[in-house]
């Protein structure tokens, strides 16, 4: 019995081939409007679908391969005798291999100024169908949807005259794979024009690698690196960094690359920004980043070995002489003087990434991965409320007060129980991590290099007793801001004016687990 394939691609990249190929093997082909003009001014004989459905083309090609004679020929079971005999009571030739690939969905959204309508017509409805169709009947039907397949096919056909089943369960997996990406770009694009920021009850991403990463957080775990494919979606976050020097990025690398330009968008002003798996090590702000990078590395020169060094300025000859002198994975910022990358870039290992925006308006959801399952939440975009009430007999100073939103700012982006003490616009003493309040005070006091006379301190959530206070006024902390909302707030106000500490609560809290 003749072979069939039918072949309807908006991606004609080597398509001539692979059904000039196809014919040689005896196949007839069955083809649709454009891919039907192309084979054929290419000198390829093709049946047009028509004359198989023996029905036109209508509604400006929204109906053509939507028709029984299409899809039982695709769907049916070749060693069933009732689908066999349906088949030729009805006339009902089989097709052997659909080789489809869809309307550029993707393409489409992301054009300047596109329309909703052109955005609707370019949502494939025949071509899933006939791709699902077959890749549900792979035992029977080849299924085709990327070119780069096309030579592993034609490859089998000569050596075994045959698509194997192995090889045709491949190319069905990949068919579900594409056509889940699809939908599920369609879903969220329409999520985005609705303004619905629900959690639905079936959330899906559309993701598409960047990368293979040589390993994950270990040696002994594969990873990939993937981006979430939306135009909605602002650039300014670590899949749309480009890398303009040394290794490739590793997954670690990623992780902290990520949490650097999230802190970063926290400032305004002049920062520099160093983290260490996964928290910061050291933060300042200054008249100027070279200032900024003096003031962090002075503030942790120990724990920025080794680490990720971000900037919300440009980096300047000057700010690259002191980065050379330091071993660091990663160093990012909105661009690079000329000779300042070419200095860093004499380094062969240091990656240099340049992510020219810092905007906060990117994606709305947090997702974080359980055993069996994922946990979705608002990311935490807000900061303080702007009625947060001093509690204490005394007020912060302006000076204190400036520091405090700094500090503040910085503890948002620590892991908790998060302590952040800082002076001048400068981290002095980061405590993370830990199982109790006390001991992120105590470890972060006990860390600084600094006398803390004059300092401030930021607690990611509320004290739930007075210990906490007590220990930053005996360091000489001036000045605390925390949630508040402990039902012994009140014991730590009374230490708070014990020691003379202006204390904030902002009513806001700010976990980071």
């Amino acid at each position: 019995m003749t072979r069939r394939a039918i072949i309807s691609v908006y991606n004609k990249d080597g398509i001539v081939e692979f059904a000039r190929a196809l014919k040689d093997f005896g196949y007839e082909i069955i083809s649709t409007g454009g891919t039907m003009k192309y084979l054929r001014e290419n000198g390829i004989e093709v049946i047009n679908i028509s004359d198989i459905t023996n029905f036109p083309e209508i509604l400006d090609g929204r109906v053509k391969t939507l028709h029984p004679n299409i899809h039982a020929g695709i769907l049916a079971i070749k060693d069933n005798q009732e689908h066999v005999m349906t088949l030729n009571e009805l006339n009902i030739s089989p097709i052997d291999m659909v080789v489809v690939n869809l309307y550029p969905f993707k393409e489409t959204i992301f054009k300047e100024n596109v329309t909703f309508d052109d955005v609707i017509e370019n949502i494939d409805i025949g071509g899933p169908t006939m791709l699902r169709a077959a890749a549900k009947n792979f035992r029977y039907t080849t299924v085709v949807i990327d070119p780069a397949d096309y030579g592993l096919v034609i490859e089998e056909m000569k050596e075994k005259g045959d698509v194997s089943f192995d090889t045709r369960f491949y190319l069905a997996t990949k068919v579900f794979e594409y056509t889940a990406y699809y939908d599920s770009m369609i879903f969220n694009y329409f999520k985005y024009l609705r303004n619905d920021k629900s959690f639905s009850n079936h959330f899906t991403f559309p993701l598409e690698k960047i990368q293979e990463l040589r390993y994950g957080e270990n040696p002994h775990q594969q990873a990939s690196f993937y981006r979430i494919v939306l135009p909605f979606i602002e650039k300014s976050n670590i899949t749309n960094a480009q890398q303009l020097h040394g290794k490739e990025l590793s997954f670690n690398n990623i992780l902290d690359s990520d949490s650097a330009i999230e802190l970063l968008k926290e400032f305004d002003e002049p920062t520099c920004v160093a983290i260490k798996h996964n928290n910061p090590c050291a933060v300042a702000s200054s008249d100027n980043i070279f200032e900024a990078f003096k003031k962090v590395n002075s503030s942790d020169p120990v724990s920025i070995f080794g680490g990720i060094v971000a900037f919300n300025r440009k980096v300047d000859r000057q700010t690259a002489e002191e980065l050379k002198k330091i071993f660091l994975e990663v160093v990012i910022a909105p661009d690079f003087d000329e000779d300042a990358l070419a200095l860093l870039s004499s380094k062969k290992d240091f990656r240099i990434l340049k992510l020219p925006t810092l905007s906060k308006n990117d994606v709305y959801y947090d997702i974080k991965s359980v055993n069996g399952g994922v946990l979705v939440q608002e990311r935490d975009r807000k900061l303080l409320n702007e009625d947060y009430q001093v509690v204490t007999e005394r007020k912060p100073e302006k000076k204190e007060l400036e520091d405090l939103i700094f500090a503040w700012k910085v503890v948002k982006h620590v892991k908790s129980n998060a302590i952040v003490i800082a002076k001048d616009k400068m981290t002095l003493g980061i405590g993370m991590g830990q199982t109790n309040r006390i001991w992120a005070v105590e470890h972060a006091i006990a860390r600084s290099r600094f006398d803390l006379n004059g300092s401030v301190l930021a607690s990611d959530a509320f004290f739930p007793f007075s210990d906490s206070v007590e220990a930053a006024g005996k360091a000489g902390i001036t000045a605390i801001i925390q949630p508040g909302g402990s039902i012994r707030d009140k014991d730590s106000i009374d230490a708070a004016n014990k020691y003379n500490i202006a204390m904030i609560f902002t009513g806001i809290r700010h976990f980071r687990h």
